[in-house]
């Protein structure tokens, strides 16, 4: 008799979401919020709770707590609220302020996608949640899981005086398109998608599955959108392809669709889970921007217009911070910094509050993890800026304050080495106080594992969480990989072999942005500083000597995989 075939992590996955649409199931997490942890089957936990944004939480350690690249899970769940274009009103902002004093031990996270997390929520109160944000007109669904994920989209569409076109109904209109569609609950795997109008590209459509962003064309000055396909990071970072097309808006749906459909469809994307996103059809399956068009083509039945240049950004901030003029005469908008993306309830109702006083009571989420208050009338923005830093949040913001970014790290990530919304903190604030008057632009993205949720490759200073031995004790450590960026000069980082214990981080940083202060070239910046200097020279000037490059994995197990940032 011959031995029964193990199943694969893939084909269990796969043979899952055959058998049941999770968005069909809510009345099963109803009772298991009245039956209890226990009346919980396996694959709800390891699978189906995602569709509807939810994970188990970690222990605090870790990876390393568990087995197999994944930490224990408490009795607790994350759960992750899909903001649309990062358009909120003050109403909303309230409730999910409530629901983080309720249930989340008053906190809550914005998310590199402009989402809100929220953490400690128990499974008995998941109904009170979900009601809760629903009757407000906000929802999870379909914020994890193998899905369209939340849509991204320039958070002053509308108002930006510079933008090419409101690309938000857009957004909206995609998200009505998949989000809860039984047509698209089971993709291969997570599907990002970016749409926006505006000049910064500040949705970074370079490493979303699908990047739309405005384009004029020059011979008839009609704006419609180039197309960037298969961006991604996690372990096997991958840039997005420009197609050779030029979608009007009213076509824009349209691809969108054919996009998705062409993903949803790809059986040889279904075999491994690590290799499941929408790039490894170029990165391992021989597919070409000429392929992919003529795949949407044939899905539209019709052909696509030639593309036209479109002007990628130029080195420049993204994150919407500071005090800006809208295209409406005599408003402005006010964003500002949020350190790690952590507010707490209280930081919520303030925001609320100052956006029902001093605006329209609209706000905004950003890809930086940070807000903004719009419709501000301009004599009025000092004063609510002068309001919001009373409250804990930066307005004149160092360039540390305003270009780190961290992913959810051990304090509740499952998957991640090292605890990174605590450490980017001290970090921030170590590095104003080592180089104060620092005035250059600098991205710095801590994340806490190889998946790069904090999206490490493309930072000016990517740090990657790992484990060391100091003194015999194990502790959180950082790997530097440098000279990331997006826009015109978009690059993936590169590893320079140097791995740091977390309490060295800061100090070694300063160290190199003396070196770049002292010996920058006229009008060099970061970027190109990093651009000109090998990587054993970036390595001896953080570390402060010459010191032999090491690997970025040396354990014999692989990375921990899986994680849906």
């Amino acid at each position: 008799m011959s031995e029964a075939v193990k199943e694969t992590k893939a084909q269990r996955v796969e043979r899952l979401k055959g058998e049941l649409n999770p968005w069909e199931a809510y009345a099963d997490i109803q009772r298991f919020a009245r039956e209890g942890w226990d009346a919980v089957p396996p694959e709800w936990f390891g699978t189906y709770f995602r569709w509807w944004g939810i994970y188990t939480q970690g222990d605090g350690v870790g990876a390393i707590g568990g087995k197999g690249g994944e930490g224990k899970a408490v009795r607790h769940l994350m759960v992750r609220i899909r903001i649309p274009n990062g358009v909120l009103a003050s109403h909303q902002v309230r409730t999910i302020a409530d629901l983080a004093e309720w249930h989340g031990r008053g906190i809550a996270d914005i998310t590199v996608r402009q989402n809100f997390q929220l953490h400690w929520v128990t499974l008995e109160g998941l109904p009170d949640v979900f009601r809760a944000l629903w009757l407000q007109g906000v929802t999870t669904m379909g914020s994890c899981g193998d899905v369209t994920r939340n849509v991204t989209g320039c958070p002053v569409a509308g108002l930006d005086a510079e933008e090419l076109i409101d690309a938000s109904p857009l957004v909206l209109q995609a998200t009505e398109l998949v989000n809860g569609n039984a047509a698209f609950y089971n993709l291969p795997r997570k599907f990002k998608v970016s749409i926006s109008g505006c000049r910064t590209w500040c949705t970074y459509p370079e490493i979303n599955d699908i990047g739309l962003t405005a384009v004029r064309h020059p011979a008839t000055g009609e704006i419609g959108f180039a197309v960037r396909v298969g961006g991604g990071l996690s372990t096997d970072p991958h840039l997005a392809v420009r197609l050779d097309a030029f979608v009007p808006r009213a076509r824009v749906l349209d691809v969108f669709r054919a996009i998705a459909e062409i993903f949803r469809d790809s059986d040889v994307l279904r075999q491994n889970r690590e290799r499941a996103r929408l790039k490894f059809l170029f990165l391992q399956h021989g597919w070409t921007a000429d392929r992919f068009k003529a795949a949407i083509e044939e899905r539209l039945g019709a052909p696509l217009a030639p593309g036209v240049p479109d002007d990628p950004p130029d080195d420049a901030y993204r994150d919407h911070v500071g005090i800006h003029p809208q295209r409406q005469p005599g408003y402005a908008y006010v964003g500002v910094a949020v350190l790690r993306g952590r507010l707490t309830a209280d930081q919520m109702r303030i925001a609320a509050d100052l956006a029902d006083r001093y605006g329209t009571g609209a706000l905004r989420t950003t890809s930086m993890q940070n807000f903004l208050i719009p419709n501000v009338r301009r004599e009025s923005a000092h004063a609510l800026g002068r309001e919001l830093e009373a409250a804990g949040f930066a307005l004149d913001a160092s360039p540390f304050r305003r270009g780190t970014v961290a992913c959810t790290g051990s304090e509740f990530c499952k998957l991640a080495l090292t605890e990174t919304k605590g450490f980017a903190r001290t970090l921030v604030e170590s590095l104003e106080q080592r180089l104060p008057g620092f005035d250059q632009q600098l991205r710095i993205n801590v994340t806490g594992c190889p998946n790069s949720c904090g999206q490490h490759w493309i930072a000016d200073l990517g740090i990657e969480g790992k484990k060391v031995k100091v003194d015999g004790a194990v502790v959180d450590a950082y790997y530097f990989c440098v000279g990331g960026a997006v826009g015109r000069h978009q690059a993936v980082a590169r590893p320079i072999g140097l791995r740091l214990p977390a309490t060295a981080v800061a100090p070694a940083i300063e160290r190199l942005l003396r070196a770049f202060l002292a010996e920058r070239r006229a009008n060099e910046n970061f970027r190109q500083f990093a651009a000109r200097h090998t990587d054993e020279e970036l390595r001896g000037l953080l570390a402060g000597e010459l010191v032999e490059a090491v690997a970025r994995d040396v354990a014999p197990a692989g990375p921990p995989h899986g994680v849906d940032g």
